[in-house]
């Protein structure tokens, strides 16, 4: 008989157990999905802004080119339609502009020239969830470069 009143003493201790290691386990491990979908998003989101910018300018410059803009202004249009789709598709994935960092180039000879590429190269700043607000260097940080050929018959 006193074999069986101490089987039953340890009744419930498994489930206190088990709970017990499931919040131990179960919460950095939430805490880790939640940080990974945050920088993975934020690469995507860098790899759609490149895109989107690099073309943009492209597109926007050589529109102002054969419009009869000046080389200089011509660059100055690329840029500025750069920056308003960059607006875009960074809203779209919800990365704030003060969170990015944007470097807009051209290769080779003159900008917009036949043959050349804009390069947009874009940095963005993950804020990991939670701590971001305790520690606010608590970052990590996304990047990616894409570029975009100006056809031979753009002049």
């Amino acid at each position: 008989m006193r074999r069986r009143a101490t089987v039953r003493a340890d009744d419930g201790a498994a489930l206190v157990e088990f709970v017990f290691l499931a919040i131990v386990l179960m919460v950095p491990m939430v805490y880790l999905v939640l940080t990974l979908a945050r920088v993975q998003a934020d690469a995507f989101a860098a790899e759609a802004a490149v895109r989107d910018a690099s073309r943009a300018a492209v597109v926007g410059g050589v529109d102002a080119l054969r419009g009869g803009a000046s080389g200089a202004r011509a660059e100055q249009l690329a840029r500025e339609r750069a920056d308003a789709v960059l607006g875009v598709t960074l809203a779209d994935f919800d990365v704030a502009p003060s969170d990015v960092d944007v470097e807009l180039t051209c290769t080779g000879g003159p900008c917009l020239s036949p043959g050349t590429a804009v390069v947009v190269a874009i940095t963005i700043r993950a804020h990991l969830p939670g701590i971001a607000s305790l520690v606010p260097a608590a970052t990590a940080r996304v990047s990616a470069t894409g570029s975009s050929p100006v056809d031979g018959y753009a002049g």
